[in-house]
């Protein structure tokens, strides 16, 4: 079995989110006010260990204040990585030795819908963001996920990878006719591929890891002017992202169905969304992937790709 069959009825809300006194949990993609932010936030809010990952030493200090201003006693820890260079990821993935045991990895980071671009490995920047990167992380801060004894890793994926015209199993080196939505989709498909590999690989080695997925919905992030402006304020970007913040849930929220595949009392392979309306927004609850998601062939291909791309063969 790859993935769940139906949705629960039975909602989710932050005040089942138990203690993580404790726990180291790792979180990429923190920059404030984003969904990493307020999942950094929670977490360490009930006691957990937090490592803030991302690209910026700066937004990573912009971050930590933060959440210290809210949470006061929050334990925080930094690791500087850009998921969209394989190098880059190996030198954090070192660095990250000094956090010993890691409960839950939550593969936060993602980009939506950039111009075109190539990375230093010669990967389009969204797969080498979005899916590479994370791939490569998680495989290299395996031992000390294991070393935790129950350890979860939760991939953040997309209601958009229910339009992805296709499994990116092709060479990802290859040049091709760049769309930068078709592409957004195809990277939120691969993580729900990814995770459902992952989780079943896992069992299949008597490994103590679960492999779980998340959407946020809708949240009001400065996500989508980011892709498309590289920046969330000014002219036409200040405009695009007043008019996503005007029709989706707050950010906060958005981080509530990672919060939960993090730390309910859930088996591997699910997949956790909002409950609302097309998943959309509200609390969250156990939700559905399309098939092709779960389809076991495609699951083994795109993790034979990633492995033979990012240069490391696991678990």
């Amino acid at each position: 079995m790859t993935g769940p069959t139906s949705p629960t009825a039975q909602a989710w809300s932050l005040a089942d989110l138990p203690d993580q006194t404790g726990r180291t949990i790792v979180v990429t993609g923190t920059t404030q006010g984003g969904l990493g932010h307020f999942t950094a936030l929670e977490l360490a809010r009930r006691g957990g260990r937090v490592v803030l990952a991302g690209r910026s030493a700066d937004k990573l200090d912009a971050t930590e204040a933060a959440i210290t201003t809210e949470a006061p006693g929050a334990v925080l820890e930094k690791l500087v990585v850009d998921l969209s260079d394989l190098t880059s990821v190996r030198t954090a993935a070192s660095e990250a030795a000094a956090f010993g045991p890691i409960d839950v990895l939550i593969n936060n980071a993602g980009i939506m819908a950039p111009p075109y671009r190539r990375t230093a490995d010669g990967l389009e920047s969204q797969m080498a963001t979005n899916h590479f990167g994370p791939f490569l992380l998680t495989g290299l801060l395996l031992p000390q996920l294991v070393a935790s004894g129950d350890a979860r890793v939760v991939t953040v994926s997309s209601v958009m990878h229910k339009v992805a015209r296709q499994v990116p199993i092709g060479d990802p080196r290859a040049e091709r006719r760049y769309q930068r939505w078709p592409v957004y989709a195809e990277t939120k498909l691969a993580n729900l591929l990814f995770t459902y590999e992952l989780d079943k690989r896992a069992r299949g080695t008597d490994l103590p890891l679960r492999a779980l997925a998340a959407h946020p919905g809708l949240a009001g992030t400065h996500l989508a002017a980011n892709g498309q402006f590289g920046r969330a304020r000014g002219g036409a970007a200040s405009i695009l992202d007043a008019a996503v913040k005007a029709i989706a849930q707050p950010a906060h929220a958005g981080a509530w169905p990672s919060l939960m595949a993090a730390t309910a009392d859930l088996p591997g392979s699910t997949y956790v969304g909002p409950s609302g309306l097309g998943e959309r927004g509200g609390p969250p609850q156990v939700v559905t992937a399309r098939a092709l998601a779960m389809n076991v062939e495609m699951q083994q291909r795109l993790w034979q790709v990633s492995e033979e791309t990012v240069g490391l063969r696991w678990p």
